[in-house]
């Protein structure tokens, strides 16, 4: 090698190839880079795993519900109508559909579905009820 070469470092992508080149099998170094690139690509990936994502909107859903119960409970003893069943009643059904979809892998959908469902209850809670 001349003084010049000597200088340059040595890439790990130059080393493979040179290596490969030397070995005669320039194709097995293709797919350990591939196998290496898409192993970097899952690594590299950020937020939750779907299966993840189900269990928390399980979860979420799953403490709704119970809280959904307690606020129609202190409601209906303030004031008994059925307004108040009706409404947080559908509310409470909205969390048991949220697990549901869930756990069938419709997390998106649960999500917006409950945001959108729970948003609609706190409004009918202050524009109709009592």
């Amino acid at each position: 090698m001349s003084a010049s070469e000597q200088d340059i470092p040595e890439t790990e992508a130059d080393a493979s190839t040179r290596a490969g080149t030397e070995a005669g099998t320039d194709a097995g170094t293709e797919f350990s880079t591939d196998a290496g690139t898409e192993a970097d690509e899952l690594a590299e990936r950020t937020g939750l795993t779907p299966r993840q994502a189900r269990l928390l909107r399980v979860v979420v859903g799953a403490v709704l519900l119970v809280v959904m119960g307690v606020v129609l409970a202190v409601r209906l003893a303030a004031h008994t109508s059925v307004l108040v069943v009706g409404v947080y009643g559908l509310a409470m059904i909205l969390c048991g559909v949220v697990i549901e979809l869930s756990r069938n892998g419709r997390t998106r959908l649960a999500t917006w579905l409950l945001a959108g469902g729970l948003l609609t209850a706190l409004a009918l809670d202050w524009l109709v009820l009592p």
